[in-house]
């Protein structure tokens, strides 16, 4: 019998259980009433009392990386959440009838505590403001001043404590620990989680008056070129993700979701209220352990930036290079067969990453094509595919891809082995989905279709008239999920969204016939050469990203004859290839920080040559991988060539600035700090 929470069976969901419990029933009715109910919504914590209604006794959030495992089921989750908002109520003063809504601070990481403080503040009638505990104290403490918070959350005490000494200049009058930790009061209050859940307990919960209009969260950008900017995002923002949101992904009540992004931002919070809206079960995870908890929660999706899904890539590729050369090359010839074989099936099928889909004659040669080569993809799934499938737990439905470009390496990849990827397209001042590849109309390359509620636009960039089928321009977007503003910034707001209501993306790209957007590059991000061609560096640096020495590259080359690049190599590949030389790599130990043209090579011995990065066999390798990986790629002109580059050895980090939290490098930032190597390379 199948569990159904709504259906009279009152068997408990066993907590101690990994396996995923049937739920098939709900799927008859019951999730098409959910999703009806909530288009009547008018604010985004109403879902939580309808989610305790639907799915009870399914697990909410597990979180097993605590000291004690947390586990909490969808009614636990509303109590806590209505606890949590009915201790902060008592704290007297927080929504005035008519006025704006206060605002109160969330500075903390993943935890389940973070979902129910986020919740908890918002069922309380406040706004949030939203960011991750690890971040700059001095860009906390301006988020605080634009934002005006008269409430501060954070997520212990160490928090409170890079804050604590500049707080006095501020309106900061309490401050909650989401730990269990206490700390004297002065100069104002402090509460820890469980003193506020406990305040909560004994007072009855008033629901406050919130409609679509009222602002519900404040996210910063991450300001890479000026101050961080306040964006505004209101319920029916929100809301118009948890509703149309399953246009893109269909799940199922109890499917579990593993959740390793940083909860707080856009793109990762906005999915997990539309899974946990329909009854998944979200398990965090973090870098430490996610190749473990793949295999033990065997996860049905999970929602990561290209960066993640790359490093997965590189692990299977490492797994891979261990073995016997007789069975990488039989890896290798399946995996080509696999590719041929996905690529004739998408032509056959339409799913063609350009402007018109191609002719019936087209499609009907693909077909055979595909026919023939089926066997050998049929083989390679049981030789070599199943592995690889079981090392990600081997029940995933799809991998959800955000937050960056998706390289078509890793897209022909993961096709290739049986993994799908649904990629989706947005941004922070989009509440962030505007666009995503629906499941049966799965284009490689593209963002995928509006959402509904939402329309594209292609302008030139200079005259903003709207562009015909497959010319690049500028994406405007217009739509529910558009931002209210930047807080406090009318300029700034003025200039990003027109008197229309079309917003500036910033992107490059184009739309097919069926309305598929493809992104070409950032605005902001082309490279203009002396000779006045403009090149857009994303889609060279996923190309050479399929190199097996090159871990990371960012191209530079403004104003320049040719462009350049930074590249951060993989050295455990490097170190291999090297031993096939007959030489090692030599690496001081305080290499951390250096780059590759401070690096002194020495040897002990003889008979045995030392290379540093500068050696002509290294030059030479990477000229060789660059010039292959450029010249292989789509649209190949001239102008793509590399020519100088340099080797780090530092990566693009987010502990080092050099990357945002959804892993996307700052270019402003490597820039400046490489400036000197940079002007140096084309001297």
């Amino acid at each position: 019998m199948q569990f159904c929470p709504m259906s009279g069976n009152d068997e408990p969901y066993c907590r101690d259980r990994v396996e995923l419990l049937d739920i098939d029933s709900l799927s008859c009715g019951v999730m098409s009433e959910i999703s009806t109910a909530y288009r009547q919504l008018k604010s985004l914590p109403e879902i939580w009392s309808l989610t305790a209604k639907s799915f009870g006794n399914i697990v909410a959030l597990r979180d097993p990386h605590q000291t004690t495992e947390i586990v909490l089921t969808y009614a636990e989750l509303l109590q806590q959440m209505q606890w949590f908002a009915a201790g902060l109520q008592a704290l007297g003063g927080l929504m005035e009838p008519g006025a704006e809504p206060q605002r109160i601070a969330l500075f903390a990481d993943n935890s389940p505590r973070w979902l129910i403080a986020d919740q908890g503040i918002m069922m309380a009638g406040a706004a949030n403001v939203v960011r991750g505990a690890q971040a700059n104290p001095e860009e906390l403490l301006f988020i605080l001043a634009d934002s005006g918070s008269t409430t501060l959350v954070v997520q212990d005490a160490a928090t409170f404590g890079k804050l604590r000494s500049r707080l006095h200049d501020l309106p900061i009058q309490v401050v909650v620990l989401l730990s269990d930790e206490t700390l004297e009061e002065a100069p104002f209050k402090i509460f820890n989680f469980s003193q506020i859940v406990a305040a909560g307990k004994g007072q009855s919960f008033r629901s406050s008056s919130q409609d679509r209009q009222t602002l519900a969260t404040l996210l910063y950008t991450s300001g890479t070129t000026g101050k961080p900017k306040g964006v505004m995002l209101s319920h029916g923002n929100l809301l118009h993700q948890v509703i149309h949101t399953e246009t893109i992904l269909k799940t199922q009540p109890g499917e579990r979701v593993l959740s390793i992004l940083p909860t707080w931002h856009s793109y990762e919070r906005s999915c997990e209220y539309f899974l946990l809206s329909r009854g998944c079960t979200q398990i965090y995870t973090n870098l430490r352990s996610v190749k473990k908890d793949l295999k033990t929660f065997q996860p049905r999706y999970m929602v990561g930036v290209p960066r993640l899904w790359e490093s997965i890539y590189e692990g299977i590729q490492k797994q891979l290079q261990a073995q016997p050369d007789s069975r990488q090359k039989l890896a290798h010839s399946l995996l080509s067969a696999s590719q041929r074989y996905h690529q004739a099936r998408r032509i056959a099928r339409g799913l063609t990453l350009t402007p018109y889909p191609p002719g019936r004659g087209q499609r009907l040669f693909a077909g055979i094509q595909a026919a023939l080569s089926w066997p050998l993809h049929a083989l390679a799934g049981q030789l070599v595919y199943k592995k690889i499938q079981e090392a990600t737990g081997g029940q995933l439905k799809c991998f959800v891809s955000g937050g960056g470009s998706l390289a078509m390496h890793l897209e022909n990849f993961f096709e290739a082995v049986g993994i799908e990827i649904i990629v989706g397209y947005g941004l922070t001042e989009t509440s962030p989905i505007l666009s995503g590849r629906l499941p049966q109309f799965n284009i490689r390359g593209s963002s995928g279709r509006p959402l509904p509620e939402t329309e594209l636009r292609i302008v030139h960039p200079e005259t903003r008239k709207p562009l015909p089928t497959g010319e690049k321009g500028l994406v405007l977007a217009r739509g529910t999920q558009i931002m209210q503003g930047y807080y406090g910034n009318p300029q700034a707001t003025a200039k990003a969204i027109d008197p229309d209501g079309w917003f500036d993306t910033g992107d490059l790209g184009w739309m097919t016939a069926q309305q598929d957007l493809v992104l070409t590059g950032r605005a902001k991000d082309t490279i203009v050469l002396t000779n006045g061609e403009n090149i857009e560096p994303q889609p060279i640096e996923d190309a050479c990203q399929r190199s097996l020495y090159i871990d990371q590259i960012m191209l530079v080359g403004q104003d320049r004859q040719s462009l350049g690049a930074l590249i951060v190599p993989n050295l455990d590949a490097l170190q291999q290839w090297a031993s096939t030389q007959n030489c090692r790599l030599q690496l001081p130990d305080s290499a951390l920080n250096s780059s590759a043209a401070d690096i002194i090579h020495s040897s002990d011995d003889a008979a045995i040559e030392a290379l540093d990065f500068d050696h002509q066999k290294i030059q030479a390798l990477f000229k060789k991988e660059l010039l292959r990986e450029v010249k292989d790629r789509p649209g190949y002109r001239p102008d793509d060539r590399i020519g100088p580059f340099r080797l780090l050895l530092e990566p693009f980090a987010v502990e080092n600035g050099m990357m945002t939290q959804t892993l996307k490098i700052r270019r402003p930032v490597v820039r400046e700090r490489y400036r000197a190597m940079i002007d140096g390379m084309f001297d």
